[in-house]
Parts: structure tokens; sequence; C-alpha cells
């Protein structure tokens, strides 16, 4: 059995570790160039904005909606991503790291019923139960990540 670990709208998460005033704010992080959204909160989300919207589409949302957008900090991301990766980890014996956000871990040898504690994640999504189980992760990172497995 593998577990996926996985960071929640990464980039918008990874700036919200240093900028807590834009949690709870519609946030897209725009790519090189600032020409379109590469990352975008929930709030974003829920605005109808999709993945890769040009930024001089969305624009106006700025101030009609309050839409904050940020220039990619790559620098960031890439230190936050290999701080979440090796604290992932230490979570089973083998990790294959997918992308900068997302990687699998072998839960081969881990004690208890995985099976079990996959039905509970599913069924409890909610942050608080990620921080449980994943303390030192969500802690250590100050951001959101999720964990499934199966």
């Amino acid at each position: 059995m593998f577990a996926l670990v996985d960071g929640n709208n990464f980039y918008v998460s990874c700036e919200r570790v240093f900028r807590p005033s834009l949690n709870d704010r519609p946030v897209v992080v725009l790519s090189n160039n600032d020409g379109c959204a590469i990352a975008r909160s929930n709030e974003a989300k829920a605005m109808g904005i999709k993945m890769g919207a040009p930024w001089f589409e969305i624009r106006h949302l700025a101030e009609s909606e309050g839409l904050l957008a940020l220039s990619a900090n790559f620098a960031l991301f890439g230190d936050l991503s290999d701080r979440m990766m090796s604290l992932a980890a230490g979570l089973g014996p083998r990790q294959e790291i997918y992308s900068i956000d997302e990687s699998f871990i072998d839960l081969t040898g881990v004690r208890g019923d995985l099976v079990e504690r996959s039905h509970k994640i599913r069924a409890r999504r909610s942050m608080s139960y990620v921080r449980q189980r994943l303390p030192t992760l969500s802690r250590d990172t100050r951001r959101q990540a999720n964990a499934h497995l199966g």
C-alpha cells in the first residue's frame, strides 16, 4: 500500500507560510512574466478562476472582488518542497517524489490496519484530521497537506 502526500494549492500555500494575511483571501500565483494563473487559492477557485487563466482576462477581479495576484517565487517553492519531501520521507521506508508538491510513500512494514486508516482519512478530509495524523509535516511547513492511502 502507498500513501500519496499532496500539498494543497501548493504555490499559494507556500506564500501563506510567510504572509498569513493572505489566508481566507482570493489569491493567484502567476507564471513567469506574470502571464497566467499557475496556482489558485480555494477562494480564487470559488470565484471561477480557471488554471492557466491569462492575467489580462482576470485582472478586473483584483479591484472588483479583491483578488490578489503574486509573481511566482520558484526559489521559495523549491525550498519548501524540499522541506516537505524530507519530512514526508519519514512516513514510510521508501518515497517516490512525483512532482514539486506530491510524493508516494511506500507503507510496507508500517503497522496497523492501513485500509481502515484510508477509510478514516477519506471520511474526515478536514485539515485538522490531516494535521493530527501528520503533525510534523503540517507543523514544520505551516502549510496545508493531505494524505491519501490506497
